[in-house]
């Protein structure tokens, strides 16, 4: 089990961030494609504490413009409403690619969709990024190891993904994408960075996210049933969202020839119906736990070997769930909260 502790110093140390960089007047222009999104406001926050210029580009098809209302406060700040499937060019240093859904339920309502944001999207954004020189980051996915028959996932392992099942859209979407990187670096020198994100929760994650954590905090918090599909015996392994914007600082804050792919996720392993329980305890909720049948390609378990992280970038998460989840139910009682005064005013 990881806690929050003093890190440790390496050549990536991040901690003094804001201050190292005001000291060395630094300043970048940072384009952030899925801005609003969950992990995407996030960075945002990051980028612009950090004294940088920070475009959000975001189509607000799953992404919400309260994640980034905040952030207006900076003056570094600005929004560009857009799909990245279209084209577009903008005065840039780096790029982060964080622009596609990644819940299964939003990203199987429109799969086709999915895939062009996947696909054209990174291509059209690797465009950018050879013409402006700018290095270019890639949120990829622990989904791209599909079911998988190694355990923990290794970033060697090629997965086992079904290449025409319901996730398949954003499986080998991201597959696809990650392809597109190593031939851009490979035949055009663009300076890369590919991170496989394991599930990763935390405030500003949508009540209709879809994904096991912020279903079993909004059901739990109204008394609902919580619902697990399957068994609950399925593992997978949770890292808390600011563990994760660490993680992707160091990754672009580490020399060219490091491109990953890295695995980025905490290595601690929970069954979902462990998940369950103590969503429960947290919440005091008197929630009934309630079984349904298992999707398909549901993966059976989930779990990252995080020594490249480990020994390259001197990251690890330092996080419990325990104190993750209790900061996340925090966030979705205040929201729940503010949802039902709305509702009592407009009645």
């Amino acid at each position: 089990m990881y806690l929050r502790k003093a890190s440790t110093n390496t050549s990536f140390e991040l901690d003094n961030d804001s201050d190292l960089l005001r000291r060395r007047k630094i300043q970048k222009r940072i384009l952030v494609a899925g801005g609003a999104g969950f992990l995407g406001a996030h960075l945002c926050e990051r980028l612009l504490a950090a004294g940088h210029q920070v475009t959000c580009l975001d189509n607000f098809s799953t992404g919400l413009r309260r994640n980034i209302a905040p952030l207006q406060r900076f003056g570094t700040f600005s929004i560009i409403a857009h799909d990245i499937v279209q084209p577009m060019d903008i005065e840039v240093d780096e790029i982060y690619n964080l622009a596609c859904p990644a819940s299964p339920s939003h990203y199987q309502a429109d799969p086709i969709q999915t895939t062009r944001t996947c696909v054209i999207g990174a291509l059209n954004l690797l465009e950018l990024a050879a013409r402006r020189g700018a290095r270019i980051f890639q949120a990829s996915t622990s989904e791209i190891y599909g079911d998988p028959h190694i355990h923990p996932q290794v970033e060697s392992y090629w997965g086992n993904v079904n290449p025409f099942g319901p996730r398949a859209c954003y499986d080998e979407g991201k597959r696809c994408a990650e392809t597109l990187f190593f031939d851009f670096h490979r035949m055009h020198g663009v300076d890369v960075k590919i991170v496989r994100i394991f599930n990763t929760y935390g405030p500003r994650m949508r009540p209709d996210d879809g994904r096991v954590v912020s279903n079993f905090i909004v059901q739990a918090l109204k008394g609902a049933d919580i619902t697990i599909y399957g068994d609950g015996l399925q593992t997978r392994s949770f890292c808390f969202v600011d563990d994760m914007i660490d993680g992707f600082l160091r990754v672009m804050a580490s020399p060219p020839s490091f491109t990953g792919p890295v695995n980025l996720g905490n290595p601690g392993e929970f069954m979902i119906g462990e998940l369950a329980a103590q969503v429960v305890e947290l919440t005091g909720s008197r929630s009934r736990i309630v079984h349904r049948p298992l999707p398909a390609d549901d993966p059976r378990q989930r779990r990252p070997d995080i020594s490249l992280a480990i020994g390259e970038l001197g990251w690890r998460p330092t996080v419990a769930l325990a104190e993750g989840l209790a900061e996340t139910i925090r966030y979705f009682e205040g929201l729940l909260t503010r949802s039902t005064l709305e509702t009592r005013e407009l009645a």
